[in-house]
């Protein structure tokens, strides 16, 4: 599995798990609401910064959202 895909797979449980819309974490992350939309969908790879403010807002680490599933 890509680690683009493995990043999708996670963002969208977890945010999904905290009962976010994309656009309420795009919010607390501060990055725009498409730009969540197309990390979920694998469109782009997100940059180490993106990543992190992610988990932040999340409340993971970025290490989590790069985890594989088979590895958790």
């Amino acid at each position: 599995m890509e680690i683009r895909d493995i990043l999708a797979q996670n963002l969208k449980r977890l945010r999904t798990d905290r009962g976010l819309s994309q656009e309420d974490l795009a919010d607390r992350a501060d990055i725009d609401r498409t730009y969540v939309s197309s990390l979920e969908r694998s469109v782009y790879a997100a940059g180490i910064d993106v990543v992190d403010r992610l988990a932040k807002a999340l409340g993971v680490t970025a290490a989590d959202l790069l985890q594989a599933p088979d590895s958790r």
